[in-house]
């Protein structure tokens, strides 16, 4: 058995079927690389997404003759959700380690599995194989990331305009487009959508969309196999280029040298290039200065992180194509104020959710949301304090800052002290004693009743539901 920190079972180990090359690949070849993969994509994707996905798959079948590994996952549904995401990254992965490996099947668990020979040309095998790409780049695109399925908000409106534009039949304007932002905030989803556009306005022109890491891998590949020459021509076939998280090209000074030509030759044919990263141009990182010149001289599209009703509206418009599904306002809610980090964060949020409750049978409730994404959440959370939140409200409704522990029933001050209270409750981990003390010593009562009664306004008065809102922005801002 194979697990990614820990390795059971070692006396039990199999060599699998000896290749044509004649050498033997064991099940100890194959757990050593894996746990160096395990170790990489630990560092770039981050603990909880690694501890999510990645952590709980186990290596299975092993066919030596074709190359062909199988993944194992605890469900269907994660053997999905890797396979769609991650797929790439792994199946470039095991090429880089020079592994036998170069398909990989992805496969829901069914028992314990260990590493056993699979029979060449085995009928039963899955047929789902991601295989390892080659010199001659074969496109990719999610169909899920299409302009129609980007929803535009005040942060991401320039850059989703320059993407249409690049991808539109008149010549663009600018080239190269490069999109910026922090991860997870829809830059790869624009690369997928002008993917998507340019082929349905030229069907037959050539498309090459990857990211930095299969660039290098591929151009260091393609040296090593004597096929330089092959490699470049290949590249500057493309009527449209995209290099996705290029901030992982820059310290490889040939690579860098290769990209930059590539760069410069379809830019001169008219051709369109796209890049993306997390940083500006100007703060990569050990960049030839003549590579920099090439990627400013286009546009540079700035995504600025989602505000709160641009995370709603994604909400929305994700569970719009699940009719079957039901989340309470209160819940959507929830989830847009406090995963803000960023968007590919919200919707892995949600996607766990739902399939929590549709594999369990409960209902989706904040409760749930609190229970089943505290690791999420927690790390997203701003630690916002009930003094911030009572400075807050009174510069919002222009009162004096004593108000707030006051002992005054007029409406005009008690109405934005409940607010105070409501908004204690909702945006930090305090009791309602502890909210009440911070009030002037009010009973824990008091502050369950304000609770109650801005719940109740929300959804009744619009002017409170605003002034409600408004606040949030602020105080998440």
């Amino acid at each position: 058995m194979f697990v990614n920190e820990k390795i059971e079972d070692r006396n039990d180990r199999l060599s699998v079927s000896r290749p044509a090359s004649g050498e033997i690949v064991t099940s100890s070849d194959l757990e050593t690389i894996w746990i160096k993969i395990c170790a990489g994509l630990r560092r770039d994707l981050g603990a909880q997404i690694f501890g999510q996905w990645i952590k709980p798959i186990k290596l299975s079948a092993f066919d030596s003759n074709t190359g062909m590994l199988q993944l194992e996952l605890p469900s269907e549904f994660a053997a999905a959700w890797v396979r769609d995401r991650y797929a790439e990254r792994l199946s470039l992965a095991w090429k880089a380690h020079d592994s036998a490996v170069n398909q990989l099947v992805f496969r829901a668990q069914s028992g314990s599995a260990k590493i056993v020979p699979m029979a060449h040309g085995n009928d039963s095998a899955p047929q789902a194989a991601t295989t390892l790409p080659q010199s001659k780049f074969r496109l990719d695109l999610d169909p899920r990331m299409t302009f129609d399925q980007f929803i535009a908000g005040h942060s991401n409106v320039l850059a989703l305009n320059a993407a249409q534009r690049t991808a539109a039949a008149d010549k663009p304007l600018f080239s190269p487009l490069y999109l910026q932002s922090s991860t997870g905030q829809g830059k790869t989803h624009l690369m997928h959508a002008i993917g998507h556009a340019f082929r349905e306005e030229f069907p037959s022109a050539t498309i090459i969309y990857m990211s930095a890491e299969r660039f290098m891998i591929e151009f260091v590949s393609a040296m090593r196999r004597n096929e330089g020459m092959e490699f470049k021509a290949s590249l500057r076939e493309a009527d449209l280029l995209m290099i996705d998280d290029i901030q992982f090209i820059v310290g490889k000074n040939s690579t860098q040298e290769e990209f930059l030509h590539t760069v410069d030759s379809l830019i001169s044919q008219g051709k369109r290039v796209v890049v993306a990263a997390d940083r500006p141009p100007q703060a990569l990182d050990g960049v030839d200065q003549r590579l920099l010149s090439r990627l400013s001289m286009g546009l540079v599209a700035d995504i600025q992180s989602a505000g709160l009703e641009l995370r709603r509206d994604i909400l929305q418009h994700r569970l719009a194509t699940m009719p079957h599904q039901h989340v309470s306002e209160e819940v959507v809610d929830f989830l847009a104020r406090t995963i803000s980090r960023n968007l590919r964060e919200l919707e892995g949020g949600l996607n766990k959710l739902l399939a929590y409750a549709q594999l369990t049978g409960r209902e989706i409730s904040r409760e749930l949301a609190e229970e089943q994404l505290s690791d999420i959440l927690s790390a997203c959370r701003r630690r916002i304090t009930i003094d911030e939140i009572q400075r807050t409200v009174c510069e919002y409704y222009r009162l004096d800052r004593n108000e707030m522990s006051s002992k005054r029933r007029a409406r005009a001050v008690a109405r934005p002290r409940q607010v105070a209270m409501y908004l204690a409750k909702v945006m930090t981990p305090r009791s309602y004693p502890e909210i009440g003390r911070k009030f002037g010593g009010r009973d824990h009562s008091t502050v369950i009743h304000a609770v109650k009664l801005v719940e109740h306004l929300r959804g009744e008065d619009s002017e409170m539901d605003n002034d409600v809102r408004m606040l949030l922005r602020q105080l998440e801002s």
